[in-house]
């Protein structure tokens, strides 16, 4: 591989490395955004005059006259934007996508049918034997088991919150299953993709060999579940819907405040549990864990309702401060129910660099979003640009890394092809 020129600024863990992906909304791309929040330089190709459907996802704010989906402002900065009619029947287009694939370490998609476009993995791997190719899709696909009508089908994130079993314990027993909310699955599926992408990247640094790799929606959010198959499996013991409250030990649940607001207060295990019951101020021998909080039947007996009871009773008597405050000093794990509004003025939030302004590309304006997560010691990421506009960066592509020049350039413009 030749000596590769890059167009994004050097910083992070990941500096040097080259993501190319090809998709739209949440799963595929926001993995792509982790890692170019540490230094990736992500090129990611949109369709002319299309782009990624995230462009166009509600709720919107209109900035300098123009409308922008406040979550392509959160989810699509540090990245390049490339326009490309990405499909190989165009020998023009297959030139430049090869030559973006030979100058890549990762290509990740979610598009699902590539052979309609002519990409196959075998090729893409003659190209560079050393790329990680990451097909990220809602079942997976075939060549690496399954059903092939289901490998087949579309999904959206509600999708693979159905069909893994995560969305069947969501809410309360009396209703029907709530979605989980914002994107789950996505975002679930996003640190799936991105963990499978830097494991073949570790691998193909080590050994010189690429490989392909297959992130199924529905396999991400069963990973999350718990021991809800194992209860299946060893126990026949199928998961039900609970809600907030927790059947198998307590206080583990959001109780009002007397200032009205809710407030999550955890206690699991015995330890825990006794810097609790003292700090609300009730009898820890009458209240003990044994009768109150050891097990289902200890929070169903009638001392483990009375318990229930009084710990409702204590919150209702007490604000939300207060009660974070109280809990904060006995180490009993605590927190206010925060909405956008009172996590944006957290000092919290905000003592730990939690709110940055970025230039937005999309509106040409400033804006505040939530920064950079997790936080490193020396190779902290940065956000060295906001989100693209439509095919921003396709001329400074073409030329930097692919040698274009300008004549050329237009003629694939003339096209239609960018």
């Amino acid at each position: 591989m030749s000596e590769r020129k890059f167009i994004i600024p050097e910083y992070g863990p990941f500096a040097g490395m080259r993501v190319v992906c090809s998709g739209s909304l949440v799963a595929m791309p926001f993995a792509a955004t982790m890692l170019a929040d540490f230094g990736a330089e992500v090129i990611q190709i949109e369709r002319p005059g299309v782009g990624d459907t995230l462009r166009m996802l509600a709720p919107f704010a209109e900035v300098n006259g123009k409308k922008v989906s406040t979550a392509w402002a959160q989810n699509a900065r540090n990245k390049l934007a490339m326009a490309l009619e990405l499909n190989l029947k165009f020998d023009e287009v297959k030139e430049i996508f090869y030559g973006l694939i030979k100058e890549a370490d990762i290509f990740m998609e979610n598009m699902v049918w590539l052979e309609k476009l002519g990409i196959y993995d075998e090729e893409l791997l003659k190209v560079n034997p050393k790329l990680v190719i990451v097909h990220v899709s809602g079942m997976g696909h075939k060549e690496f088991g399954g059903i092939p009508s289901v490998c087949n089908r579309a999904s959206y994130d509600m999708i693979g919150q159905a069909f893994s079993g995560w969305l069947y314990l969501q809410g309360d027993a009396d209703r029907d299953p709530a979605i989980a909310k914002p994107y789950t699955n996505d975002y679930v599926s996003a640190f799936a993709t991105a963990f499978a992408a830097l494991s073949g990247y570790i691998y193909a640094q080590k050994t010189g060999k690429g490989q392909v790799i297959d992130v199924a929606q529905f396999e991400a959010m069963a990973q999350y579940m718990c021991g809800t198959y194992t209860a299946y499996t060893m126990a026949g013991i199928v998961g039900e819907r609970t809600g907030n409250f927790n059947p198998a030990f307590q206080p583990y649940n959001l109780f009002k405040s007397k200032d009205g607001f809710l407030v999550a207060v955890g206690a699991f295990g015995p330890g825990v549990y006794n810097r609790c019951i003292p700090a609300m101020g009730l009898d820890l021998e009458y209240f003990n864990y044994k009768d109150c909080s050891s097990g289902p039947a200890a929070v169903a007996s009638e001392k483990g309702q009375e318990l229930n009871a009084k710990v409702i009773e204590w919150c209702a008597n007490h604000d939300a401060q207060e009660i974070e405050s109280i809990m904060e000093a006995a180490r009993v794990p605590c927190a206010t129910v925060n909405t956008a509004k009172s996590a944006y003025e957290n000092e919290h939030f905000r003592s730990r660099g939690d709110w940055v302004k970025y230039v937005d590309q999309t509106c040409g304006s400033e804006i505040e979003a939530f920064g950079i997560a997790p936080k490193m010691s020396e190779t902290p990421g940065q956000i060295w640009r906001g989100a693209p506009s439509m095919g921003q960066d396709t001329d400074n592509i073409l030329k930097t890394i692919l040698g274009y020049d300008e004549a050329k350039i237009a003629e694939l413009r003339g096209k239609k092809l960018i």
